[in-house]
């Protein structure tokens, strides 16, 4: 499978070990208020804020929470003016990254990552060089125990594209515009999913079978997931789940 969802896992059960909630519940906080700057504060004319309020529910972000931060987001309530900035770049082996960041200061924000990136055996790279590696995708994770039949059913009947399965998890692969009425059409039948967002899933993939260069990438992919500007980290790579397992553990 892509960096995408083996990454994610690692990253959840990380979260977990290491008592990251309050890191986790920030980012995603801020991918809120810029949601409610961008597009208003009212949910039913917003999708992209209805994507941010459901990611947010998800992670069990409370509710006032998350309404003080569409408030400061809307203006009001005062709060700190974020800009989308997004990077590329690659990791060892010519692994394809994307790393997208929510900042209150462009110039700070950019030599952290590029030092990041030089720090783990990595590269900045222009923009756009590597981003055609991957297309912006609707993700949708439900528990491992739902009926396939009946999660195909009603995903495909919403505009799903594709259904996976990830080993503990399914997943539903839909274009970004269809993400939520998929996701309706999957409660609306019993089906509640854990997760969804919106993703940059890779149209390839690099292998990485050596244990000692797999480290590295994953170590780099680590060490930008955990700035704090940094919202998401797509990478292209592929890595056999041993050496996954062995990293998580």
């Amino acid at each position: 499978m892509s960096g995408h969802s083996k990454w994610a896992t690692t990253k959840y059960r990380k979260g977990a070990q290491d008592s990251a909630r309050a890191k986790v519940f920030a980012k995603i906080i801020r991918q809120v208020e810029v949601a409610a700057r961008e597009g208003g504060s009212d949910m039913t004319a917003n999708a992209s804020l209805r994507t941010m309020y459901s990611k947010a529910r998800d992670a069990s972000v409370p509710i006032d929470t998350i309404e003080r931060a569409i408030k400061r987001g809307s203006g009001e309530l005062e709060g700190v003016r974020y800009e989308s900035i997004n990077y590329e770049g690659y990791a060892p082996d010519g692994v394809a990254v994307i790393v997208e960041c929510l900042s209150d200061n462009r110039n700070r924000t950019g030599a952290e990552i590029r030092n990041l990136f030089n720090k783990n055996g990595g590269s900045m790279a222009e923009p756009g060089a590597v981003s055609w590696q991957f297309e912006r995708k609707g993700l949708i994770s439900l528990p491992r125990n739902l009926d396939e039949d009946q999660i195909m059913e009603a995903a495909m009947e919403a505009g799903a594209e594709d259904l996976a399965d990830e080993d503990d998890h399914w997943v539903v692969t839909c274009s970004p515009t269809d993400m939520m009425a998929v996701r309706s059409a999957l409660e609306g039948a019993g089906l509640t999913p854990s997760s969804s967002d919106l993703s940059m899933v890779p149209t390839s993939t690099i292998e990485v079978r050596d244990e000692g260069e797999a480290k590295k990438v994953l170590r780099l992919i680590e060490a930008l997931d955990d700035h704090d500007d940094v919202q998401n980290v797509y990478a292209n790579f592929d890595i056999p789940d041993s050496v996954m397992a062995a990293y998580d553990g």
